[in-house]
């Protein structure tokens, strides 16, 4: 950074009613929960790691030298960006040359990085990011071609040997996931797919981010229930959540599915392996770590899941969030459990490549603070086609049929909203 210009940041205070989707261009990068998020466009630094053990780690050291040698007042600069499932893949994070920002205190700033005897980047409005185009209206898409990756028998027989590794070794769930390739028939605009999925599951965090650094030009684009971990001024949060149960359109039967979640034995056991996980990782890095004894219900467009909350405050020693990301990816919720076993049951049993699917997408900060989900219920778009990605848990107890049901309740929000452009 020494021999780069001095870069610093200037922001604008921005209305309470903004929208930070409005900001996402081809690209860049948008995380949104419920108004709060971040969204950026251009890329004034890129901050790569290669992969291999404690890339993270190793991430999480380069990011804070990085932003150390921003200047900033009252918002800091922000690093975003995604990261790959597989750690022998290389990450790249991105400091925005814009920034939209709205925190949990309800102000939002745009945030610009230039140098530090410069003028604001160029095409800025006054509300400092370029207006948004509209979106074009298409009708929906008379049929997509869907092919499943692997086809639906080859899955059901990888959960059927994931069982019996389960029953007959110290595994005791292994994650495993399955892709649906789409043509869509025309070029694809992520975009759209975003404000789509957001209307959709405005509960859930909505992101668009770019692909992998050693993979084609792609933008994964998604939204996702679960939050991996939050930091916040030394406060530690983490949502996991693990088993689910179809929902309803009819009431009734809604709350029915959702009381035999809590009671399925199953599902519970799912639940109890990432439960465990967390609090393992969390004790290592938290003081006065607290979470429910029961797990809670959170319902997403088309799923309920079981879901218990973590909070905490993180060790004197933690200086930043992405140093909790490292230890708790991956989860048992995307992974299994023990991580060992379950990472060696994945190669040999699962036939996709996750790409980012299953890894953490998020924002860290200046300060060390920032927001880190698990890339669920996404796709991978590239021109006129999207790869969905889903998966579930197996215990002892699963059954392929249901197992293979599970993903394509997780496939159907996003299909529908590509059905329309």
């Amino acid at each position: 950074m020494s021999e780069r210009l001095r870069l610093v940041t200037r922001a604008r205070r921005l209305g309470p009613a903004f929208d930070l989707l409005s900001t996402y261009r081809p690209g860049g990068f948008a995380f949104e929960r419920s108004g709060l998020g971040v969204c950026g466009a251009g890329a004034a630094l890129r901050i790569r790691v290669e992969g291999g053990p404690g890339r993270i780690g190793r991430l999480a050291k380069h990011v804070a030298q990085t932003l150390a040698e921003v200047t900033w007042e009252g918002v800091p600069p922000v690093a975003v960006g995604a990261v790959p499932f597989d750690e022998n893949r290389p990450v790249e994070l991105m400091v925005p040359i814009r920034a939209t920002r709205r925190t949990g205190d309800g102000h939002t700033w745009a945030i610009e990085l230039g140098p530090a005897d410069g003028d604001m980047a160029a095409g800025a409005t006054e509300e400092g990011a370029p207006p948004a185009p509209l979106a074009t209206p298409h009708e929906a898409f008379a049929e997509l071609q869907l092919r499943p990756e692997p086809p639906p028998h080859v899955y059901q027989t990888a959960v059927e040997a994931a069982v019996r590794a389960i029953r007959s070794s110290s595994l005791r769930k292994v994650v495993l996931a399955r892709s649906i390739v789409v043509d869509a028939g025309r070029e694809l605009d992520p975009g759209q797919l975003l404000r789509r999925v957001r209307a959709v599951d405005p509960d859930c965090f909505a992101f668009a981010t770019p692909g992998p650094v050693d993979g084609p030009a792609s933008t994964l684009v998604g939204a996702t229930p679960e939050l991996l971990v939050r930091m916040r001024s030394g406060a530690i949060e983490a949502t996991p959540l693990a088993g689910s149960a179809p929902r309803f359109g009819d009431p009734e039967r809604d709350r029915a599915s959702a009381r035999a979640l809590l009671e399925s034995a199953k599902d519970r056991e799912e639940h109890q392996a990432v439960v465990d996980d967390v609090a393992e990782v969390l004790g290592s890095v938290c003081h006065d770590l607290t979470y429910p004894s029961e797990p809670e219900l959170v319902g997403t467009a088309n799923v309920w899941h079981l879901a218990t909350p973590f909070r905490g405050r993180a060790a004197g020693w933690v200086r930043s969030v992405l140093e909790v990301v490292e230890r708790l990816h991956p989860t048992a919720a995307v992974c299994g459990r023990p991580r060992p076993e379950a990472r060696e049951a994945l190669r040999d049993l699962e036939h996709i490549d996750r790409s980012s699917y299953a890894g953490p997408v998020g924002w860290v900060d200046a300060n060390g603070d920032g927001e880190w989900a698990i890339a669920l219920r996404c796709a991978e778009i590239v021109g006129r086609t999207a790869r969905l990605f889903a998966g579930a848990g197996i215990v002892a107890g699963s059954v392929p049929e249901i197992e293979l049901d599970e993903t394509e309740r997780k496939f159907r929000a996003l299909l529908d909203a590509l059905r329309w452009g």
